[in-house]
């Protein structure tokens, strides 16, 4: 089985460290290797070569959470213009994957 990629926001960042996970969030700045996208918080991802982010769209990472609590990204999408993504619907999802987290994933101690 392959391993489980929660999907997540800014706020549950540190429990999930040294972890690989999804996030959707608005891309809000661009500097060489590394961005700041905003997911319900500031996360500060490093961006791999095949990453091509632009500011203002909405982009889905699956990155490692890093010991600082930023983002090592391993893939990343476009999703478009930030307007035409329902944020509050993704923010849904997240919440049902934390309150249901057996179905999703399995919490570490």
């Amino acid at each position: 089985m392959s391993e489980s990629t929660p999907r997540i926001n800014a706020q549950y960042l540190e429990q999930f460290s040294h972890r690989t996970v999804r996030i959707v969030g608005k891309v809000r700045q661009l500097r060489g290797e590394q961005a700041t996208i905003d997911a319900s918080g500031t996360i500060n991802v490093h961006l791999n070569r095949e990453s091509h982010l632009q500011l203002n769209h909405a982009v889905e990472i699956i990155g490692k959470v890093q010991q600082d609590l930023s983002v090592r990204v391993l893939s990343s999408t476009d999703l478009g213009p930030e307007g035409s993504v329902d944020f509050a619907a993704i923010d849904a999802v997240v919440d049902a994957t934390h309150r249901y987290h057996e179905i999703f994933y399995e919490k570490q101690d």
